[in-house]
């Protein structure tokens, strides 16, 4: 069973930059796109960017595309959302998962490990 742990959530002023990290106990085959996502109170989860380990290949959701980064790094089975310009519609719980789908993996329910989410308040 693979393991995520999300850290590196907080509070922040609105324009304010944030870097989470997500921790894999392991890399498999069930890990081959990690990816993240929000989720608001009352909203539904939301896509926001993911990466394949095979080619690094990364995509995001529009609404982050040119603020947001996400980079992986296999030898510490660690993947790292780098979030700028922050925006106060952006407060959610950002969860770290773990698909085994290669390519644009953008559902959560192709996604079989969850990490326990952490809080980003974007203050206006």
């Amino acid at each position: 069973q693979v393991q995520l742990v999300e850290s590196g959530g907080g509070s922040v002023q609105a324009g304010g930059s944030l870097r989470l990290s997500c921790a894999a106990s392991e890399l498999t085959f069930g890990t081959s796109t990690m990816g993240w996502f929000r989720q608001a109170p009352g909203k539904e989860r939301q896509f926001v960017t993911a990466i394949t380990w095979s080619d690094g290949s990364a995509y995001f959701a529009d609404s982050v595309k040119g603020r947001f980064t996400i980079i992986g790094d296999k030898a510490k089975n660690t993947v790292y959302l780098q979030m700028n310009n922050l925006k106060p519609e952006e407060t959610a719980v950002y969860y770290c998962a773990a698909s085994p789908v290669l390519g644009q993996a953008m559902s959560p329910s192709v996604y079989e490990y969850w990490g326990q989410g952490t809080q980003v308040t974007v203050a206006s």
